[in-house]
């Protein structure tokens, strides 16, 4: 049986913190059953007469999921890959944190990313636009989950959002996160789902997720803290399964970007028009990096920026240069404050961090130069020809074919996206049939002029390689109607086949077809 709504849980302490706090204020839900509750961190003495912007971040990790005594900085209620309220309120602005519909007090479907859940973000943003101690303008501010949320919400035009900061966070759903290139990322997924999400339904019983959480991660400090238990009782296990959409059944079962469940989740980004701070992390290569390049390339925003950072995937959005810049933005477009030019184009020339050596021998402002966006006059040299290099199997791993090039004889930049050109095919095996399927994962590495492997920082602070890529072969189909398709006739006149390889003839293979029997 559904728990019955409890109209007594929205509280206001105004003496206790920094700031005034209120637990579980309400969003009742046009758009569906059920409802949203948030809590809004806000300055002394705002209200009426004293009206602030606000920050929204609406997601499935608990609003009540606080880091308490493993903060690193001890501050009260800051949550993981959220804005702090204490910062943040001190700088003249209130903090909204929603449990997402079906997480912590937050009853109704669980059902993460959806259509559905990006309709329920779009009334709380413009909740917080019509509340008396707001100014009616909203700002997002998030990293990954509480990024990729705002890509769907911006595409909607809520009344009042103003500017948004995608901290690190996809903006293609099929593409970015569950199926990259056509294959599925079946343990990031399952593990996500279990550790971060299921952990923190609505109505699942305390014992039962502290539980679930030892069995993923043990008894160690990353065990992550959850929400506490719904206010208004706990549901039984079957209740709880008919109230969400188990990832980790839904994208195993749908493979292919047009059918329901995935296409349902789709949004068009040029439909964004607010000011944009993309912010993407060189290495975020299995998640978010991609999603946050295309994001920004495709964005409808006139006032767009990119913003392309170093290290962990969590730590950097803390850090007070980031936050200063973050601040910055924010108070251009939600308080009118400029103080670097946002919004008459001249914020911030590119600035660029050389990395002479190791990950360990970064210094934090070494090697840092500004460049205009224009006007400047970089040496350029033309783009050199193609590498042409030749695989060879390894012999420990006989699926694994290694190509290398020739050393640069001199410090090289390569600008731009990265693509392998690959000739791939496939033949029978000895005792079976012709495979009908290729997956091909691709690792870019950087060897130095010693010979060993030069790693760059992880997601979790973990030694990782330039690059990766996948793609699954038979995902081929083109969409040549599509307006970002590369090769359309509208972009690029003519088209030719070559092969790559100094030593090769062009040339083409045509199936032979014989004619139908009669």
């Amino acid at each position: 049986m559904p728990n019955p709504i409890r109209t007594d849980l929205h509280t206001v302490d105004s003496s206790s913190f920094p700031y005034v706090y209120e637990q579980n204020a309400t969003v009742a839900l046009k758009s569906s059953d059920g409802l949203v509750r948030c809590n809004v961190y806000r300055p002394h003495g705002s209200g009426p007469d004293a009206r602030v912007p606000v920050l929204v971040t609406y997601g499935p990790y608990g609003k009540d999921a606080y880091y308490g005594d493993q903060s690193r900085t001890q501050v009260h209620h800051s949550a993981w890959e959220t804005p702090d309220p204490g910062f943040w309120t001190n700088h003249g602005y209130a903090v909204v944190r929603a449990d997402e519909r079906g997480i912590g007090q937050s009853r109704g479907l669980l059902d993460t990313m959806s259509r559905g859940t990006s309709e329920a973000f779009f009334e709380v943003v413009e909740w917080c636009a019509e509340q008396p101690w707001s100014s009616g303008k909203v700002g997002l501010l998030g990293i990954s989950y509480y990024a990729g949320s705002q890509w769907r919400v911006a595409a909607r035009k809520p009344k009042g959002l103003a500017a948004m900061i995608p901290w690190e966070g996809m903006s293609d759903y099929y593409r970015d996160r569950c199926r990259h290139g056509g294959i599925l990322s079946n343990n990031f997924i399952k593990f996500w789902w279990n550790r971060q999400v299921v952990s923190n339904q609505y109505g699942r019983p305390r014992d039962e997720e502290i539980l679930v959480i030892k069995d993923l991660v043990g008894d160690g400090p990353k065990r992550p803290k959850s929400s506490p238990e719904s206010l208004e009782g706990n549901l039984s296990a079957e209740e709880r399964e008919q109230n969400r959409r188990d990832q980790t059944v839904d994208n195993q079962l749908y493979r292919f970007r047009d059918e329901e469940y995935y296409a349902s989740k789709e949004y068009d980004l040029g439909d964004i028009d607010v000011p944009l701070l993309s912010v993407a992390n060189w290495g975020g290569i299995l998640l978010h990096l991609r999603g946050n390049m295309e994001g920004y390339a495709h964005a409808g925003s006139a006032q767009k920026w990119l913003r392309v950072i170093t290290g962990r995937h969590d730590l950097p959005f803390y850090y007070k240069e980031e936050v200063e810049v973050q601040r910055s933005f924010l108070d251009a477009f939600l308080k009118a404050e400029d103080r670097d030019g946002w919004t008459t184009g001249k914020a911030h020339g590119n600035r660029v961090a050389h990395r002479a050596d190791g990950v360990d021998e970064i210094l934090p402002h070494a090697g840092k130069a500004t460049h205009p966006r224009s006007g400047a006059s970089p040496k350029r040299q033309p783009t050199p020809p193609k590498a042409h290099v030749r695989g060879a199997r390894h012999a420990g791993k006989p699926q694994l074919v290694q190509f290398q090039t020739e050393p640069f004889e001199a410090e090289t930049e390569v600008t731009g996206n990265i693509v392998a050109h690959l000739l791939v095919s496939a033949t029978p095996q000895p005792d079976g049939p012709t495979p009908s399927e290729i997956d091909l994962f691709l690792t870019l590495r950087h060897i130095s002029a010693e010979g060993k492997e030069v790693f760059y920082t992880g997601t979790a602070g973990d030694a990782v390689p330039l690059t990766k890529g996948w793609l699954r072969v038979s995902l081929r189909k083109v969409a040549t109607t599509h307006p970002k398709h590369r090769e359309a006739p509208s972009k690029l006149q003519g088209f030719n086949h070559i092969c790559f390889g100094p030593d090769r003839m062009n040339y083409i293979t045509l199936p032979v077809i014989p004619p139908k029997a009669e």
